[in-house]
């Protein structure tokens, strides 16, 4: 395991925004552990947070020219990200949607850089893709072409089919999707760790239960 996924992971636990006991998803399945990106709620935490993304990025190395968060959750993300990257050396454009189009000022529904060439979503999570087709619409409607989306974590489980909600995207919109770590890494983490490895049956047995099998 790269060794930033396993800080990644670290860092979510000590923010407490990976959990670990018993939570309903919306599926109505009983999770051993919970992913809340929300909680990344200070200054300090978001600054680290945008260098992991950075971190996955880079080690995918996926060619883009613009970064674009959706509203609302992927706007820090986004802008974040963008500031990591460039104290990596890679400066990059950024931008993000407004929910309501701006119809005064400049107008519009974009903020930010121009969608334009190859453009990368970052989101937090995949969950029904929601949010992944109405960046894609939007980054079509500019003449743009989507390149790839990123997110913090995979869960790796099925939906209503036999896919997980990050292959569906990737088979329906036909762009690969890269997480920061995905719930192989997280039972890797639990499992070499003794202060952790208490978790690990729990969430082995739901991966073997709910998971999606690997594309």
């Amino acid at each position: 395991m790269n060794d930033f996924r396993q800080e990644f992971l670290q860092f979510s636990i000590n923010q407490s925004v990976l959990r670990f006991g018993e939570f309903k998803t919306k599926a109505g399945r009983m999770s051993p552990y919970f992913f809340n990106a929300g909680l990344f709620a200070d200054g300090l935490a978001l600054k680290q947070l945008g260098e992991f993304y950075a971190k996955a990025i880079l080690a995918a190395g996926i060619e883009f020219d613009v970064l674009f968060g959706p509203a609302y959750k992927g706007i820090p993300l986004a802008a974040s990200t963008a500031i990591a990257l460039a104290n990596s050396g890679k400066n990059t454009p950024y931008s993000f949607n407004r929910k309501e189009t701006k119809d005064h000022g400049e107008g519009g529904n974009i903020v930010g850089a121009p969608l334009a060439g190859r453009v990368l979503i970052i989101d937090d999570v995949i969950s029904a893709g929601t949010s992944v087709r109405e960046s894609v619409e939007i980054i079509h409607a500019h003449g743009a072409t989507p390149a790839a989306v990123i997110i913090a974590i995979d869960r790796m489980e099925r939906g209503t089919g036999s896919l997980s909600a990050v292959q569906e995207v990737q088979q329906q919109y036909q762009i690969p999707v890269f997480a920061i770590a995905n719930l192989d890494d997280l039972l890797t983490y639990l499992q070499s760790h003794p202060n952790m490895e208490q978790y690990a049956p729990a969430v082995a047995q739901y991966r073997l239960t709910y998971g999606a099998n690997t594309l």
